[in-house]
């Protein structure tokens, strides 16, 4: 299946870089590049839940748009939440503020199989819908829609709240397979029909989002999680679109999450982009990935550590990121010099590198 997003940027630097193909510069853009720093979304955002912000098409359009306008990235990610399906479907989810996710009754046993109804994107988030329609219109860029991964989903529903440990996580893998893996393939089907109303109507590529995968050895990855976000990638993949994966902590992942299906692997900044490189199969294009919390110590470290990452990048099949979100410190006038570095940039551009981690 053709999607028209990916047809209509099928040229842009962002697209031909994430299907491994030459492009004119290295394409950057940011997760968490909406909102956080940006004093214009702090203008517009209000208050409540960002999941209120969310179901306001008019409001989630105009954040998403902000970081393009401001930074000139190659491409706009959906201001949306990885938890916007199972709230939508009426698990009992909530985003708390400066806590995160929280579940009011957590999942626990298998009769909590029936609270995981089937999506209907147009019943269900006929607003996110509608946000992407209005970007699609306005944007001269590629949009990216995004899923939660269903293993990242599923530690948020099991704990109740963001983790250190997932104790609870953990011990339903290990006490009740079968029913771990039947949880896992609901909220598969939920992140591909949520993927799916956002490609229909124009976004150009996806990205998977597996937050908290590193918690897991890769033993128990490819046993617990690889079957169900390969089948979340897989269905991406016939929608026609660039599949991105990303999660964090994840160094020892890499060549599993590549194996899911992904065309892009997204890498954080523990991991070097040469030593990532190692790690994944041939042809695999890399997603990332300066610490943030670098940019958010100025200009100065912040040109010497993205000339670094350059570097290790190789100049082809890499999309420049950070190696997580914007951090809310950050200055936005630093973020707007870095895209206009990363722009300028070329392979052989001289930089400090030091040896693979």
């Amino acid at each position: 299946m053709s999607d028209p997003g990916a047809d209509l940027h099928a040229d842009s630097a962002f697209i031909r870089t994430c299907r491994g193909l030459p492009a004119t510069r290295t394409p950057v853009w940011f997760m968490r590049q909406a909102g956080r720093s940006l004093p214009e979304y702090r203008a517009i955002r209000g208050t409540g839940t960002i999941l209120r912000a969310i179901a306001d098409p008019e409001l989630a359009t105009e954040i998403t748009l902000q970081p393009v306008r401001r930074y000139g990235v190659d491409a706009a990610i959906l201001y949306s939440d990885i938890m916007t399906p199972t709230h939508a479907i009426g698990f009992g989810v909530d985003i708390a503020q400066g806590v995160g996710p929280v579940v009011e009754h957590p999942f626990r046993e298998r009769s909590d199989l029936e609270r995981l109804r089937p999506l209907d994107a147009a019943a269900d988030t006929p607003y996110v819908i509608e946000t992407v329609r209005n970007l699609v219109r306005d944007l001269d860029v590629p949009l990216i829609a995004f899923a939660g991964a269903p293993f990242t989903v599923a530690s948020y529903l099991i704990e109740g709240r963001p983790s250190r440990t997932y104790v609870h996580t953990k011990a339903l893998m290990r006490t009740d397979e079968a029913l771990w893996h039947d949880l896992l393939d609901r909220l598969a089907d939920l992140a591909i029909e949520s993927l799916r109303s956002q490609v229909d109507n124009g976004a150009a590529a996806v990205q998977l989002f597996d937050s908290w995968a590193g918690a897991l050895s890769p033993q128990d990855y490819d046993r617990f999680v690889l079957p169900a976000s390969t089948k979340v990638l897989a269905a991406a993949g016939d929608m026609g679109v660039a599949r991105i994966h990303f999660g964090v902590s994840t160094g020892e992942l890499l060549g599993s999450m590549a194996a899911a299906g992904a065309d892009v692997v997204g890498v954080d900044w523990r991991t070097p982009l040469d030593a990532a490189r190692t790690r994944v199969p041939p042809g695999t294009v890399l997603q990332g990935n300066l610490d943030p919390a670098l940019v958010a110590a100025g200009w100065d470290v912040t040109r010497d550590a993205a000339d670094d990452v350059l570097s290790r990048g190789g100049g082809s099949a890499h999309v420049f990121n950070l190696g997580h979100g914007v951090l809310p410190e950050t200055d936005p006038e630093v973020l707007e010099r870095l895209v206009a570095h990363v722009h300028s940039w070329t392979p052989g551009t001289p930089a400090t590198v030091g040896s693979p981690g």
